[in-house]
């Protein structure tokens, strides 16, 4: 009898997957806060099997997706928990703060923003971070991270001298060197990054694009994983500090959109979504004058042709369906930065929570 007993709970527990179908044209999204805390601010998020990694406003942490299931055959009890850790790293007595984290075959690299920046590798088993690199400067200012594959990666930030601050590693993230502003298209007048979703880098196989904001708001694009650079110009709204590319993402080696605007007028919708179809050497503003207006994060949805996208920012969720011609608002719901499973669901993170969101 009590076999039988333990075989109907692991069949209540185990025995279901869900299922998650969405209709052609997207209209709606349900959400499911996975992680809530008042205190977090999340700009970055990434995620495998296991975990969905994050960055705050005081540390970096990781937050396990299944329960461990742990049954006791004597008493027939099934207890569950969800690990979550948080890596909370100082600088004398002050916190920093993380906006930039990547995920490499398990292992999590969490870059944080100021003076001085220090970029940490916590290894899958581990449970203490190593510093693997550190950046003194006033004016240091780290905004996003992404990795080529398992040995190659890449961080940008505000320029220190005159050319924006680009990190590379090739031996898996153990060391990272700086590269000269010799090698480098020199930076404009009051031209930098906006740490607001992790996503200023996109790349598509050895291609890289970085978005540029403020006064000149700008991209770099390099062919071969960082070691030559060329940049363009947008037509995206610049000339203040506040306004520019927020984001950036390309769908393939041509398709590619940013978005943005000026986050002290959120509601303006004048030249504050951009699309390339070239690779990135020449663009068009789209949707001028039309929702949505400001935003901090875009990406395409993937298998969907470059035709669908999201975009998300604390005014809410927007959907387009005609690389980024049209767009439908489709939540009031504000998150910082979102990144897709598959085409129906994705993870997005903001101020005070994680949700899981699924698209109808």
């Amino acid at each position: 009898m009590r076999s039988i007993t333990l075989i109907f709970i692991l069949l209540i527990f185990f025995g279901c997957k869900d299922e998650y179908k969405r209709s052609p044209n997207i209209t709606q999204v349900e959400i499911e806060d996975i992680l809530t805390d008042s205190t977090f601010s999340i700009r970055a998020l990434d995620f495998n099997d296991e975990y969905i990694f994050y960055g705050s406003s005081d540390h970096f942490g990781r937050k396990a997706l299944q329960s461990e299931f742990k049954i006791d055959l004597t008493e027939i009890v099934i207890s569950d928990q969800k690990v979550h850790d948080r890596y909370q790293m100082k600088n004398d007595s002050l916190y920093l703060h993380f906006r930039a984290i990547e995920e490499v075959n398990g292992n999590l690299f969490a870059l944080s923003i100021g003076n001085p920046s220090r970029l940490f590798k916590l290894y899958r088993k581990a449970r203490k971070p190593k510093l693997v690199y550190e950046e003194v400067n006033e004016k240091v200012f780290y905004d996003s991270m992404v990795f080529w594959n398992e040995n190659e990666g890449i961080a940008i930030g505000d320029p220190t001298e005159n050319c924006m601050s680009i990190i590379i590693t090739r031996d898996s993230g153990e060391s990272w060197s700086k590269i000269s502003c010799s090698d480098l298209p020199p930076a404009l007048d009051g031209e930098a990054a906006f740490a607001a979703s992790d996503t200023n880098i996109t790349i598509v196989g050895d291609h890289t694009w970085v978005a540029t904001g403020g006064k000149s708001s700008r991209v770099l694009y390099s062919p071969d994983k960082g070691i030559t650079w060329q940049v363009f110009e947008t037509p995206i709204i610049q000339g203040k500090s506040t306004t520019g590319m927020y984001s950036i993402d390309f769908y393939d080696e041509n398709n590619g959109f940013a978005i943005g605007g000026d986050y002290t007028k959120p509601n303006d919708t004048i030249a504050n979504k951009i699309r390339t179809t070239d690779g990135g050497k020449s663009w068009q503003v789209v949707a001028n004058g039309k929702e949505p207006g400001y935003r901090s994060c875009i990406q395409y949805i993937p298998n969907r042709e470059g035709k669908e996208m999201v975009a998300v920012g604390f005014k809410g969720i927007d959907f387009s369906n005609d690389a980024g011609s049209t767009w439908s608002h489709i939540s009031d719901e504000g998150y910082y930065t979102i990144r897709f499973v598959n085409d129906s669901m994705a993870f997005a993170a903001g101020r005070g929570r994680i949700s899981k969101l699924i698209f109808r």
